[in-house]
């Protein structure tokens, strides 16, 4: 099996991409192309490592060359058009030409997306994929759909988007009958604007047939209760939630720290506490998660976090074997062309 990265794409690529490369590449049984710049990644692999080329850290590491990035500020549609050359594109290219068995990148959002369905393609049946990260819960993960990629949608979308992540739950986690809610104002059937309305009698309607076990609404503050395992909701409003959660988590770690070290006594204080606050600090840490799945392609692929470093991306890429392995864009597949 072949991970292709798009080693220029992220805030801190290519120095991050190569490190959680490196990382992950004795832990996992598949191969790592890295696409980008061959002289600028070995250049920093000889300052990182003494090594002339990647290659020689592991032979499981290659290079596939190429001249041009997508960057942040780039126009997506005329990036993916004009931009044939970018690691980004060329790593499109290698997964539909099977040169490759999962693509990650942490480069610009709305050009991953327009890739992933303009060069990957959509899976027939699928209106639109979806971004589906893992957010930490109460005892276990909790998979949010969409996180970004439809900021206008169906009641049709979300329905398909239950439908993938249950499918996703059910293969990856092993969740035998995942929960999945619909993220509104309130619990009551009547609650929300005319797509929620709308989807939630659509989701009943549908759900047994379906094989879905839709729980109904679920408010903001009960998402992490560990009742809820997949949480649907539009790409605008789910994109809010998600930027929301991820700052409250950097709020509580802030404030958490600087209590603890407030003065001696509260330091010695914490001694005992330590490896409780470990484990808290790893179970709330989203990058234990990896990236969030761009779920509705007819290849895997998955977007790795903008902003993602060394151990972020040592994640993402375990994790990414894993949705490889699985199957999951074949059963999704299945389920839609059937019909």
């Amino acid at each position: 099996m072949i991970i292709i990265l798009d080693a220029m794409g992220g805030d801190n690529a290519p120095i991050a991409t190569i490190k959680g490369a490196v990382k992950a590449i004795n832990e996992i049984d598949s191969e790592i192309l890295l696409v980008g710049n061959e002289k600028i990644i070995n250049e920093h692999v000889k300052k990182m490592y003494g090594k002339d080329s990647i290659n020689e850290i592991s032979e499981k590491l290659r290079i596939h060359n190429t001249t041009e990035t997508i960057e942040m500020e780039d126009i997506p549609t005329q990036a993916i058009k004009h931009k044939k050359d970018s690691s980004m594109v060329v790593g499109f290219n290698l997964l539909k030409e099977g040169k490759g068995d999962v693509f990650i990148s942490a480069g610009n959002s709305g050009a991953l997306l327009t890739g992933a369905t303009l060069i990957v393609g959509r899976i027939k049946g699928i209106d639109r994929p979806a971004i589906a990260p893992m957010l930490p819960s109460y005892k276990k993960g909790l998979m949010l759909m969409d996180a970004g990629a439809n900021t206008n949608c169906k009641p049709l979308n979300l329905l398909q988007f239950a439908q993938m992540a249950n499918i996703y739950l059910k293969k990856i986690y092993n969740v035998e009958n995942p929960a999945i809610g619909l993220l509104n104002i309130g619990t009551e059937e009547t609650k929300g604007n005319d797509l929620t309305k709308e989807s939630y009698i659509l989701l009943k309607e549908s759900s047994k047939d379906l094989g879905i076990n839709f729980i109904g609404n679920v408010e903001g503050r009960d998402a992490f209760t560990g009742e809820v395992d997949a949480l649907i909701t539009d790409g605008f409003t789910g994109n809010v939630f998600l930027k929301t959660i991820e700052g409250f988590g950097k709020l509580v770690k802030k404030s958490l720290t600087e209590n603890l070290k407030k003065n001696i006594f509260t330091t010695l204080g914490a001694i005992p506490a330590l490896p409780s606050i470990k484990r808290f600090s790893k179970t709330m840490d989203y990058k234990e998660y990896g990236g969030a799945l761009f779920l509705g392609v007819k290849q895997p692929v998955v977007k790795a976090h903008g902003s993602s470093d060394e151990y972020l991306f040592y994640c993402t890429i375990k994790q990414a074997e894993r949705f490889a392995k699985s199957g999951t864009v074949e059963l999704i597949k299945e389920e839609f062309e059937k019909k």
